[in-house]
């Protein structure tokens, strides 16, 4: 059997050790730390030190991380070569009840209808999330992007968070299913976010979003193509967004930070797969000069929309994070920070596994209602 066979198996039974590992975990409360850095409403004084120069807080990985972490490390390395192959891509597709357990189920209490739009280089599949809760307040729309490396994931990936921001938020939900690398490299996966999300916002109406206001958010990748379309939004005039939530964004892919290094082992995320992703997603494109590739590069971030940006301290990408909000306070973008100590990469994706991720969920919806709720 060869290695990328072999990879591709073993995160197979990974899932459904993980599965059982929800079970058999240590039933003491995992719960970490959160740490708001700063606020949206804290400027920047000329002497404050970066956050990617003082010492990353860490506190102890819960149990049911660590079997996570050992789960995930059986699977062997993600490579280009892997990726390439399309085996990634197929077990992320596969695993149903199985990689819900990992990644969370849709909530109770929320409805969802699959559709096919129009982009500009063909049919873009979305999912739309509406609260079963009689309406009490106009409500508004959120679109959200999955994360994955650019190279996984479906729809069913952001059931869990997209459910819950319909519910909690009281708002409209469109996930986007977007072409991935390597099949598709960049800018294709851009291309249908930006699409979607334009549609989304000329359909709102339609949609049953009628507080006529508009939210972005993805997790990892999802946050880099989040971050990305609210720059294009702004630069080719396009939709008016009110708010922006990036979850352990990846900002700079070829930026050799410190926290990449210190956290290349993972767990979760490593940097060797992390290298993998951004390789295959990158193409031909140049990440180093193209602000849709690496929001961070963007000379300039004003007149963006107020962002809430949550990063995690066992994370290679927490420095990209970091400096992204970092970059739009200075801006005089309203921007809110807080980083999850005990936490790894992806803990928003596995509610079951960390138990953090109801707390950061709590913290999105908080920061999306100032924004987007009329009756905030």
């Amino acid at each position: 059997m060869n290695r990328s066979r072999t990879s591709t198996t073993l995160l197979g039974v990974g899932l459904g050790l993980a599965a059982t590992a929800v079970i058999v975990a240590s039933r003491k409360r995992d719960a970490g730390a959160a740490i708001n850095l700063f606020d949206a409403a804290e400027a920047r004084s000329v002497n404050q030190a970066s956050f990617t120069q003082v010492p990353i807080i860490k506190q102890p990985l819960p149990t049911r991380v660590k079997a996570l972490a050992r789960i995930m490390a059986g699977a062997g390395d993600i490579t280009v070569d892997l990726l390439a192959s399309g085996k990634m891509a197929s077990a992320g597709r596969s695993g149903g009840a199985l990689k819900g357990a990992i990644m969370g189920f849709k909530r109770d209490g929320v409805t969802c209808v699959d559709k096919s739009i129009e982009g500009r280089d063909g049919p873009i599949k979305v999912r739309i999330y509406t609260p079963e809760a009689l309406e009490t307040a106009p409500r508004p729309l959120v679109v959200e992007f999955h994360g994955g490396g650019w190279a996984v994931g479906d729809l069913s990936t952001a059931d869990w968070i997209a459910s819950t921001i319909a519910r909690d938020l009281d708002a409209i939900v469109v996930s986007v299913d977007y072409r991935l690398s390597p099949t598709h490299p960049f800018p294709a996966g851009l291309h249908d976010c930006y699409d979607a999300l334009a549609w989304a916002a000329s359909n709102m109406e339609m949609l049953g979003a009628r507080a006529k206001r508009l939210g972005v958010m993805g997790e990892s990748a999802g946050g880099n193509l989040a971050a990305a379309v609210t720059l294009m939004a702004r630069e080719q005039g396009g939709p008016v967004i009110d708010h922006q939530v990036l979850l352990y964004p990846a900002t700079d892919l070829r930026n050799s930070t410190r926290s990449r290094r210190q956290n290349m082992k993972g767990p979760v995320l490593v940097g060797n797969a992390l290298d993998a992703f951004e390789e295959s997603y990158a193409g031909k494109g140049d990440p180093t000069n193209d602000w849709r590739l690496s929001p961070l590069r963007a000379r300039d971030k004003e007149n963006l929309p107020p962002a809430l940006v949550q990063i995690a301290s066992y994370d290679p990408l927490y420095d990209d994070g970091v400096a992204y909000a970092e970059a739009l306070r200075d801006a005089g973008v309203p921007t809110r920070l807080t980083a999850y100590t005990a936490m790894p990469h992806g803990y928003v994706n596995m509610p079951y596994f960390c138990r953090d991720a109801k707390a950061a969920m709590r913290e999105v919806v908080a920061e999306q209602r100032k924004y987007l709720r009329a009756d905030r």
